[in-house]
């Protein structure tokens, strides 16, 4: 089994681990997020359940995690970790609490989900990380530094979870793509 932790562009990766057999257990924030996706998938006979869980939060990472071992059963194939979000402006401008919930959001919670998972990827036969990093991390693209901050350090967690989970048999790799034409990309 495979499981996602946030809302498109994961249609796309969801869709194609559960094409080639993978049961794929996905989640987001909202409600929203999930269900119509999962009643559609469903609908063309792929195995993909969904829930609602804020892995940004770290109770909800807590339940999140305890679900995916029951419904797997204990292991884990694969982690997609897609989280996250940007706020674009001026370094200058941003305040605190716009750190703090970009830092907590899309560099924490994939730290977190990765501890709390190692044990279930650890039991599976095949096991295998993916982080959904972006090409801000690597050139200049005006996205905003904190965003930018938050991606060029998933890069290093890739780097050193590949080298230091190897023994394990995890595989850590992280797919930095340019902007993808989703409702997230067009707010700003």
């Amino acid at each position: 089994g495979g499981i996602r932790d946030s809302p498109p562009p994961s249609q796309a990766t969801v869709a194609s681990l559960a094409r080639h057999g993978a049961r794929v257990h996905t989640c987001a924030r909202t409600a929203n997020g999930v269900t119509a996706a999962v009643l559609q998938w469903r609908a063309v006979g792929l195995d993909v359940t969904g829930s609602v869980w804020d892995v940004a939060d770290a109770t909800s990472r807590d339940a999140f995690v305890a679900e995916v071992s029951k419904k797997f059963k204990g292991t884990l194939n694969i982690f997609v970790s897609n989280v996250g979000f940007n706020i674009r402006k001026p370094t200058t401008e941003f305040t605190a609490e716009e750190y703090k919930r970009l830092m907590d959001t899309n560099l924490e919670s994939s730290f977190a989900l990765c501890q709390k998972l190692h044990p279930l990827l650890k039991k599976s036969g095949d096991r295998a990380i993916v982080f959904n990093s972006s090409v801000a991390s690597l050139v200049s693209m005006q996205s905003g530094s904190v965003y930018r901050m938050t991606k060029g350090a998933m890069n290093v967690l890739t780097k050193y979870l590949a080298c230091e989970w190897a023994r394990d048999g995890i595989r850590v790799n992280a797919v930095a793509p340019w902007y993808i034409n989703t409702p997230l990309a067009k707010q700003g």
